[in-house]
């Protein structure tokens, strides 16, 4: 649906940025932050006046400290504009992830351990996209050669993980034959 033919007034802006560092140490960093503003005054639950136009209702970071392995050092957030006072505690629950491994499964992991009243709606919003950004972040540096049996583990990881990557696709016929394969039927 278009919406050349009306007019929009903006309600409400959500920013969210992703940054991925390799760091001194040999470790790399991913930081994600989100910001919430109104493009107009605003009463926030329990306070007594309205919060300006621009104003954050959250201004979070997350940072994850990972290895090339993708196993978590680090984890902690800065909560610099929260609705309630008693938010910032929420970034405590992160030590929880630390150990895991980013891959298979980390969302589910997330929100198991930091789903509900564990943590912040927002802290567990941002990990999903943080993952994903580890992953682009370090796949140059993973990058394997194709022709290197001993490296199938790190190339099937991409198989099947998305519609270009499908194992019957172009993708994988060209850059990983030995992985190529008709998906299975499945019956009813």
């Amino acid at each position: 649906m278009s919406t050349d033919a009306v007019t929009r007034e903006e309600l409400h802006n959500r920013g969210v940025d992703m940054r991925f560092y390799r760091r001194s140490d040999g470790l790399f960093e991913v930081e994600g932050r989100l910001v919430d503003t109104k493009t107009h005054p605003f009463r926030r639950l329990l306070a007594e006046e309205d919060a300006p136009p621009g104003h954050p209702l959250h201004d979070i970071t997350v940072r994850l400290v990972v290895d090339s392995e993708l196993q978590l050092h680090a984890a902690d957030a800065k909560m610099s504009a929260t609705p309630f006072d008693i938010c910032p505690e929420a970034a405590n629950a992160l030590r929880e992830l630390v150990g895991l491994s980013i891959g298979a499964g980390w969302n589910k992991r997330v929100r198991e351990l930091l789903g509900g009243v564990a943590s912040c709606t927002h802290i567990v919003e941002l990990l999903g996209p943080m993952a994903t950004t580890v992953l682009q972040g370090i796949a140059p540096l993973r990058i394997v050669s194709s022709d290197d049996p001993e490296k199938d583990a790190q190339r099937r990881f991409h198989v099947d993980s998305c519609y270009a990557f499908a194992a019957k696709r172009e993708v994988v016929i060209r850059l990983l034959p030995r992985l190529q394969r008709e998906k299975p039927e499945t019956s009813i």
